[in-house]
């Protein structure tokens, strides 16, 4: 589907504006949990029991390292749930913008050079500047 340029325009700024209005966000999912605790006299350790709980836990991975967080019931389980959510939105949002940029980079035409000079010094820096990039690798 080829959007004019304008219609694009106004849709990137309705994500922003969408973004902008998201308020607390947090990465991560919640977990219900039901853990055995090991005695072999309690109710858990009975076939078919599924264990003490249920337990809500919040968890992350940063840097390749997972977090956890117990939340207990009420308002901070709450609390945590909404913001997952609202991160949910963030990255659904987001993922919408690149898309809508990329049409948009698509459509704005490159600035044209009349004089061949010009063009030639551009070329010539163009060059060094990919020449430089690559040696840094």
């Amino acid at each position: 589907m080829n959007q004019p340029l304008r219609d694009l325009e106004v849709r990137r700024k309705e994500l922003f504006r969408q973004i902008d209005s998201l308020g607390d966000f947090r990465r991560g999912t919640i977990s219900v949990n039901y853990r055995k605790c090991g005695k072999s006299n309690c109710a858990c350790a009975r076939k078919g029991h599924p264990g003490h709980g249920p337990q809500y836990l919040w968890n992350v991975s940063v840097g390749g390292k997972t977090q956890a967080r117990n939340l207990p019931l009420g308002p901070e389980l709450e609390k945590v749930e909404q913001e997952v959510e609202r991160y949910q939105s963030f990255v659904r949002l987001s993922q919408e913008l690149i898309a809508v940029n990329d049409q948009i980079c698509q459509l704005r035409p490159a600035r044209t050079i009349e004089d061949k000079n010009e063009l030639e010094q551009l070329k010539k820096k163009l060059r060094r500047s990919f020449v430089e990039k690559r040696k840094k690798k």
